[in-house]
């Protein structure tokens, strides 16, 4: 769970518990509100840092109570407005008025996680303008490990070059972190850091995205001079890496919706849980996207592989919490270091920090004991009584990853059994055969692979 908050405002009760669960199942704090009243009481109890306002309702419509918290002053985070029945100049209206974006119901969950990540990095902008306003530091790979050491020095090295950077690591383990590090030492520093996440959207989706509309500019545009961070590039669709090998080669963003196509001069820093190889092996990576990203590869060692830099992480996130998201400090016990120490990090740095912010709220001492450590490990389903299992590895991802491995697993099981055939995998687990393989595509699997395995070859 962030601590990022949400608030949520439509009259439709199903539209509204709907959004709330996909939103909580991502981690996010949310309140909903089926009225413009109790959206006032819900805004002045609690500050949000994002709204999804819904523009018809039976007490006051969206665009008024947006228009109403702009002449008080008290908007200071964005607002995406939502409607079933927008048109143009309604949504130009609602742009006009101050909302960040406008969707339209139905809304895909796709479409709707994308546009709350950018909504929300609109919103983190916001407040570095204002120095009162503390947000997430840029931190450094920390760390005193060997592996930590050269991984710097590389970030280092990389910060001073322009060319694309690869950064490959296992879910949790600091690939973005990593990347904003090298945007941050940059020269780029001062430039926009976009985040392209599209891992949760269909092709269409995810071109719109990138490239924006009318009323909103894509990602590409966005970034402008300063860096685009790609979270996943193997889930992305064959034809979004085409269109981004494009843009690269050509140093031109396509124009969309009648607009003039724009020049593209930001850095490319690309992650992925598997090395390029693979993707491009298994179909997942175009191959001359490939030839074009692939220059300055960056690898971020898994958490249990440099056990030493726990100390110094575990010091860092208990002052970070007590200095920056007012929790209580309490200082860990040499033995719950010690535990900590020894513990295998399914989930990397992410679990970590998790853990230790739970750590902070859930005490009532100055001191962590291995008493209270080993709790919370009991209660992850990770403790060292499960580690000859695989189950608790998928306890401790983030839903999306945990999802994502059973699926992989799943169809690599399946797909043994029907010796390979994608055609009988596709009656075999109900799912149409183009989404299929691309399902497939974006896991990493290669069918010809399993048959060679079933073959012995």
């Amino acid at each position: 769970m962030t601590d990022t908050h949400i608030l949520i405002v439509d009259d439709e009760p199903d539209i509204l518990a709907l959004v709330q669960e996909i939103l909580e199942d991502e981690g996010f704090q949310v309140s909903a509100a089926d009225s413009g009243e109790k959206a006032r009481e819900q805004f002045n109890t609690r500050s949000p840092d994002l709204v999804l306002l819904d523009i018809w309702m039976p007490d006051i419509d969206g665009i008024s109570l947006l228009k109403e918290w702009h002449e008080q002053g008290a908007l200071q985070c964005p607002v995406v407005m939502m409607s079933g029945h927008g048109n143009v100049e309604t949504a130009v209206e609602a742009t006009r008025t101050g909302a960040f974006d406008f969707i339209e119901k139905p809304v895909s969950m796709g479409k709707l996680l994308m546009t709350v990540r950018k909504a929300l990095e609109e919103g983190q902008k916001r407040q570095q303008e204002t120095p009162v306003q503390s947000t997430v530091p840029v931190l450094e790979p920390m760390g005193n490990s060997v592996l930590m050491q050269a991984l710097r020095q590389q970030a280092e090295r990389a910060a001073d070059s322009d060319a694309s950077v690869i950064v490959i690591g296992d879910p949790g383990a600091g690939k973005e972190n990593l990347a904003r590090y090298i945007h941050s030492r940059s020269v780029r520093s001062e430039q926009p850091f976009v985040v392209a996440d599209l891992a949760p959207l269909d092709e269409t989706e995810q071109r719109s995205a990138l490239l924006g509309d009318a009323r909103q500019a894509g990602l590409l545009a966005q970034s402008r001079n300063g860096s685009l961070y790609i979270s996943d590039i193997g889930c992305w669709a064959e034809a979004s890496q085409q269109l981004l090998n494009a843009v690269m080669e050509t140093g031109q963003i396509p124009a969309v919706d009648g607009q003039a196509g724009r020049p593209f001069a930001a850095r490319v820093i690309a992650a992925s849980r598997a090395s390029l190889d693979r993707l491009v092996q298994s179909g997942s990576l175009d191959d001359s996207l490939y030839f074009r990203i692939n220059v300055l590869p960056l690898e971020v060692p898994a958490l249990n592989q440099r056990l030493e830099d726990i100390p110094d992480l575990v010091k860092f996130y208990a002052e970070y919490f007590s200095n920056r998201k007012g929790l209580p400090y309490r200082h860990f016990s040499v033995a719950a270091q010690n535990r900590l120490r020894n513990y295998h990090w399914p989930g990397n740095i992410r679990e970590l920090r998790n853990l230790i912010k739970r750590l902070l709220i859930l005490g009532q001492t100055d001191e962590i004991s291995l008493a209270e450590v080993d709790q919370i490990i009991r209660q992850s389903n990770a403790g060292p009584a499960y580690k000859s299992t695989r189950q608790p590895e998928i306890f401790d991802l983030p839903l999306r990853d945990a999802r994502e491995q059973f699926e992989r697993e799943y169809l690599i099981y399946q797909l043994r059994k029907v010796g390979g055939s994608v055609g009988k995998l596709s009656e075999a687990v109900g799912m149409e055969r183009t989404h299929l393989y691309r399902k497939l595509r974006s896991l990493g699997i290669d069918p010809k692979a399993v048959t060679r395995e079933n073959a012995g070859l």
